[in-house]
């Protein structure tokens, strides 16, 4: 397995992180986005989730962004405050190489330490390293709904799990 230097996101890297979620949505269904997105979309992207106190983080591998993670507010109203959304990308072709377990394990620290007291994994399907991770991780699996989004001519479902730290 390749080292993995894990921590928190910059602008600069808003270059590789776009390059990493672009793959995704021109080729993927596991984000409903549809529109690649600018270098500088992405740096505001990790500015607004650095800016709530929530941690966005990258994985470097041979001094190289090669995957991300962050945690976002699950919903808008107060009361949901304690609870977080984590979203996690690999760089296409290192899925399943043990670089994902580092990534998403660093983000618990940060957020048990802002006081979340749920984490929520949401994960179109299929997609069975995600589920592995989220299972690996102590997720378990909650709720999963029917062809709720439209991408690439197919229905696809989401399933999401989660962590009560």
């Amino acid at each position: 397995m390749t080292e993995v230097t894990v921590r928190s996101a910059s602008a600069a890297d808003a270059d590789a992180i776009a390059r990493i979620y672009n793959y995704y949505i021109a080729n993927t269904v596991v984000t409903f986005e549809e529109e690649p997105v600018s270098s500088e979309a992405m740096a505001a992207r990790v500015a607004e989730i650095q800016g709530l106190s929530l941690p966005w983080l990258v994985a470097e591998a041979d001094r190289k962004v090669v995957g991300y993670a962050y945690a976002g507010k699950w919903k808008v109203r107060s009361a949901y405050r304690y609870s977080v959304e984590t979203t996690i990308y690999l760089e296409h072709g290192r899925e399943r190489r043990g670089l994902g377990k580092p990534l998403y394990s660093a983000l618990l620290p940060h957020l048990r330490a802002r006081g979340i007291h749920a984490v929520i994994g949401g994960v179109a399907l299929p997609n069975e390293a995600s589920v592995a991770l989220h299972e690996k991780l102590g997720f378990d699996h909650v709720a999963t709904f029917r062809e709720v989004g439209f991408k690439h001519g197919r229905w696809v479902d989401v399933a999401y799990w989660q962590l009560v730290l």
